[in-house]
């Protein structure tokens, strides 16, 4: 295992989505110097449905291709490859699913679409690529941390829950050795050991190729410096660093402390005690990044003033050309932001994992009641279930968005159901890859995005298409946009 401190970055380029923040977005970002960041979820859906669909321009068999076991890498060609891609109106081919007592073939596509999107994001360049991962999605974890670490991958960064295994967990996938996670379940009052082993199964052969990995560094996302403090008491639990993010950044965000209480449009209402505190941050000793709301020169000079190694950015980077969201998509959310007709509503219900999810109210979109009632519920892809106890006891993964009918009988309560919108076939159906159903219908798409795109009025006062490359010029001075204003926004989202 390789191990050694990096320069650390003034930007880094968020993970968004399934697939927004892909190899293209991240290899444009790290080639500018800056931290590039793919998202690490359901890479093994990306990559069966990219195969399925023909691999336009060879880049899936490219990164395949160098996968080190080339046993491994021709079982997924073979199972998913479609030359031409499949027909129109023809179902793509299931994918088995990861579960605490089995699961090799869902471990090995986990661990080679991680590789893929890692190993092309890092090609032809030499800048620092990062992946990004759901705390809340346990199971994938390991596998996929661990094929990112074998592309190379230079920084893991985990949110959405509390990232306390991870630390050590790289340290041993980067040394290609057996790992234990501990798997909540819910009605368990103790957690049930899941094991991957990185040379078991297809990957037996991993001895020699694995010899010479490097640890990535782990960045931990949190919203408050009490996490923040609890995660650097104990060696195991330390990470590298941090990035605070704050309620007004797209996706998932923390729920606010305290009991619930939401404003007349049915939003989250975030107080004082959701600020956090930087100068406790600081104080930590560890490097820092600050997200939400930051997309501003202004903003990046005040967190550095601030002790902030510098910001993290996401929404103005889905917005650029270089993201993985659909061509339509994209255009529409700029031109009704610039209008000033696009609503991003902090949705306490949308999301199954209970976690606050901003959800972009776009016609067509699952966003609208009429969109979800007609669609079929159907729990196909599950990287949302959790592992319960039945009432039988019997251990079972429901999900608050399946059908609820199946939720219930698996022990979940239909008051938790409702509201909830299938994410993982929403947010693929947002980067072109919907699964197709019965009658030739394509799953609908769910867009999330932050709620300040005021960056809009600089980037792109015109209202043309810019780059990520233009993006991090404006964010650090190399270059000016037109109509680029040179003082602060009128409301800076990383003072609090």
């Amino acid at each position: 295992m390789v191990t050694g401190r990096r320069a650390q970055p003034r930007i880094i380029q968020g993970g968004m989505g399934v697939a927004v923040s892909g190899w293209e977005l991240a290899r444009a970002v790290a080639g500018r110097g800056q931290l590039g960041v793919v998202s690490g979820t359901a890479l093994d859906a990306v990559l069966a449905r990219r195969l399925q669909r023909g691999d336009p321009g060879g880049h899936m068999r490219r990164a395949l291709a160098a996968f080190p076991v080339p046993e491994a890498a021709a079982y997924v060609l073979d199972r998913y490859f479609v030359e031409g891609g499949v027909a129109p109106g023809e179902r793509m081919r299931a994918m088995a699913r990861l579960r605490v007592d089995r699961g090799e073939h869902a471990e090995l596509l986990t661990v080679l679409g991680n590789f893929v999107e890692v190993w092309l994001a890092k090609e032809g360049h030499d800048g620092l690529v990062g992946v990004n991962y759901l705390a809340k999605i346990q199971l994938a974890t390991a596998p996929a941390l661990f094929g990112a670490i074998l592309a190379g991958v230079d920084h893991v960064l985990v949110g959405a829950g509390i990232p306390g295994q991870i630390p050590a967990l790289a340290t041993a996938l980067a040394r290609a050795e057996a790992v234990t996670t501990q798997v909540a379940v819910e009605g368990d009052e103790e957690p049930l050991p899941y094991t991957f082993d990185p040379r078991g199964g297809l990957l037996r052969q991993l001895a020699h190729a694995s010899s010479d990995l490097t640890r990535p560094d782990v960045l931990a996302i949190v919203s408050l410096p009490v996490l923040a403090s609890y995660l650097v008491r104990d060696p195991a639990t330390r990470p590298d660093g941090f990035v605070i993010e704050t309620h007004r950044a797209g996706g998932h965000s923390a729920p606010p402390r305290g009991k619930l209480v939401v404003d007349a449009a049915g939003e989250p209402v975030y107080g004082p005690r959701d600020h956090p505190d930087l100068a406790k941050v600081a104080a930590l000793g560890i490097p820092f990044w600050l997200a939400g709301g930051a997309a501003h020169p202004a903003r990046l000079a005040e967190a550095r003033a601030l002790g902030a190694e510098g910001v993290q950015l996401g929404s103005v980077f889905a917005l650029c050309q270089e993201s993985g969201l659909r061509d339509d998509l994209r255009t529409e959310l700029r031109a009704r932001a610039r209008a000033g007709t696009l609503r991003v509503r902090n949705d306490p219900r949308a999301s199954p994992t209970a976690f606050p999810f901003k959800v972009a109210e776009l016609p067509g979109t699952l966003s609208e009641p009429s969109i979800r009632a007609a669609r079929r519920p159907v729990c196909d892809l599950g990287y949302l279930r959790t592992p319960a106890r039945a009432a039988n006891g019997a251990l079972v993964y429901r999900c608050a968005a399946e059908p609820v009918a199946a939720y219930v009988r698996k022990g979940g309560d239909a008051v938790d159901a409702d509201g909830r919108v299938c994410l993982c076939n929403g947010l693929l159906a947002t980067v072109g890859l919907g699964q197709r159903r019965p009658g030739g219908a394509v799953e609908p798409a769910v867009v999330t995005i932050g709620q300040d795109l005021g960056f809009l009025d600089d980037i792109s006062p015109d209202g043309r298409p810019y780059t990520a490359g233009e993006v991090i010029d404006w964010m650090t001075g190399a270059g000016t946009p037109p109509g680029t204003s040179a003082g602060a926004p009128a409301q800076s989202a990383v003072s609090a």
